[in-house]
């Protein structure tokens, strides 16, 4: 019988998950990033009130993700994860709302991601907090029998190389995977597909940051603080003006700002980077990638920037081919040569 692996990727803004795998198609799910908590059960709400969500039970309360989630949060209790959100019941409760989605009673290997600055301070942790029977209410668990955590954007440079056929050559390239998420701005320099340390980090320049500051920008105009940051995403995404007392607000005058928060995540990540002539290959993903492809070909005009199909699912798809490369039969001689290195390899500081 085959082995099931799954992957989730539990970011700052969004929740990703694998449902499952036919041929080369990677099926994935995503919900918010938000665990909204309550002593009751929300599935005991009249039916006229029940969500498209599930509430796991965890400690006492109820986490209730999912779909819909933002219909249960206000503006104090939705999560706001911070560094150490591995860490938090949230945390978990997202995690185990991905495998309720999943709809499989047990996982042989799950793989799961880590921020690049996280990731050798919490790998382990992860990893141990992920294996075992996770309960998702309604009397139902999963069983996770195995686990590895890997740095985000790893994920997303074994997605490209395989999905362009590059798994073959990338192996002796350098390549660079910036990683642009809700939260924070990281990028990862590789040696085929192993982590360098040493020039691979993040910082706290992620979307939310440039949400912020046009939010702030708003309220200095219509003379009251706005928080609608959900409306400036969905503008942004869209093109499409947000509305403000019933009127299309023009945010366009405002994109100069964003880009300059923009080139500020870039330079971090010159400061600490080879030299750009170094790099084979540099590829953009991650749900904010729109808002920081300007930044990221203005840094490297000599260079073609590649960018994947879905960026947002770029890491969960790698993580599911790496953990499907892992679980791979040992007599498999055909494998390809990126099956050959466990997923989250590195190069340590002296690298």
């Amino acid at each position: 019988m085959d082995s099931v692996v799954r992957a989730v990727d539990v970011g700052f803004g969004n929740t990703k998950f694998v449902t499952g795998v036919s041929g080369s198609e990677v099926r994935c799910g995503v919900i918010p990033s938000i665990a909204y908590p309550s002593v009751r059960d929300p599935a005991t709400l009249p039916a006229a009130e029940r969500r498209r969500t599930i509430a796991i039970p965890i400690n006492g309360l109820f986490y209730e993700v999912g779909p819909e989630v933002e219909l249960a949060s206000d503006n104090l209790c939705g999560t706001h994860l911070h560094d150490r959100y591995t860490e938090m019941p949230e945390y978990m409760a997202l995690l185990r709302g991905a495998l309720a989605l999943m709809k499989v009673p047990a996982i042989d290997l799950l793989v799961v991601g880590l921020p690049v600055g996280h990731f050798m301070a919490k790998k382990a942790a992860l990893e141990r907090a992920v294996v075992g029977t996770h309960d998702i209410g309604g009397g139902r668990s999963v069983q996770v029998r195995k686990a590895f955590a890997v740095a985000q954007p790893q994920g997303a440079l074994l997605y490209y190389a395989a999905t362009h056929g590059r798994l073959g050559t990338i192996a002796h390239e350098q390549s660079l995977i910036i990683d642009p998420g809700a939260r924070t701005f990281d990028w990862l320099v590789a040696r085929g597909m192993r982590l360098v340390l040493k020039t691979s980090d993040s910082v706290s320049r992620g979307v939310s940051d440039i949400l912020r500051v046009i939010a702030k920008d708003i309220g200095t105009e219509i003379g009251t603080p706005y928080t609608d940051f959900d409306a400036i995403d969905r503008a942004l995404r869209s093109g499409k003006s947000p509305m403000v007392y019933q009127k299309a607000f023009d945010i366009s005058r405002l994109m100069p700002v964003a880009h300059s928060h923009a080139q500020r995540a870039v330079g971090a990540m010159l400061e600490r980077i080879p030299a750009d002539y170094s790099f084979q290959n540099i590829v953009l993903v991650g749900g904010g990638a729109f808002l920081y492809r300007k930044a990221v070909r203005e840094a490297f005009p000599r260079h073609r920037i590649h960018e994947v199909r879905e960026p947002i699912f770029a890491n969960v798809r790698g993580f599911q081919l790496a953990g499907m490369n892992f679980m791979r039969p040992a007599a498999g001689d055909d494998a390809a040569p990126a099956d050959k290195a466990a997923p989250a390899s590195s190069e340590g500081a002296g690298a």
